[in-house]
């Protein structure tokens, strides 16, 4: 797939957001979001989807993944395992850097590729995947211009997902620090928009 793969359908005057990162602010509503961290795969007119990185699966770890998946963990190491998001949550989802590519690895921005087969998975276990991984279970997903609604409201806020916020920052830091890439203190954060 092309790098522009998320525009290629798209009218003159939308934006999408593939490779940002979704911030859900305080207030956000949906107690599923509270301080979500969502790295955007796919946006078009006629939706989204994105992988939460700011939540882990309790008491989950990779090793034990590849084991219900009938993959042996050979050399990779036994790394945690995210919670992508509400939809899906037995479908698994690795976001990795894009020095690997598999035959439906999905090309999200020059420093980001999603891939959801397994082959993306033996490779990693086999010390032959991606330099840079995470793996998540789940997705986030909007319908038809709900994504964009969304951002025309309070809710979310949005900024690059650069390498060191996706692949090595702690996941607990990740809402914190992904605003603060972005020069927002999140102490100063109110819970609701303003109304002029």
């Amino acid at each position: 797939m092309s790098d522009d793969y998320n525009n290629a359908m798209a009218p003159d005057d939308f934006t999408s957001l593939a490779g940002e990162l979704l911030l859900a602010l305080p207030g956000i509503g949906d107690p599923r979001f509270e301080q979500a961290v969502i790295a955007v795969c796919l946006h078009q007119p006629d939706g989204a989807m994105g992988v939460g990185i700011g939540r882990l699966v309790p008491g989950l770890g990779l090793h034990a993944l590849l084991k219900q998946l009938d993959i042996a963990p050979g050399s990779a190491p036994d790394a945690p395992v995210h919670q992508g998001g509400p939809v899906e949550t037995q479908r698994g989802f690795v976001l990795h850097s894009p020095d690997w590519r598999g035959e439906d690895t999905l090309i999200v921005s020059p420093t980001l590729s999603l891939t959801t087969t397994l082959d993306v998975l033996r490779a990693i276990a086999a010390g032959e995947g991606p330099d840079r991984w995470l793996v998540a279970l789940g997705y986030a997903g909007w319908g038809e211009e709900q994504l964009d609604d969304e951002m025309r409201r309070h809710g979310w806020q949005t900024v690059q997902a650069g390498e060191e916020l996706l692949f090595e920052t702690p996941v607990k830091q990740r809402w914190s620090r992904a605003f603060a890439a972005a020069g927002v203190d999140v102490r100063l954060l109110a819970p609701t928009s303003g109304h002029a």
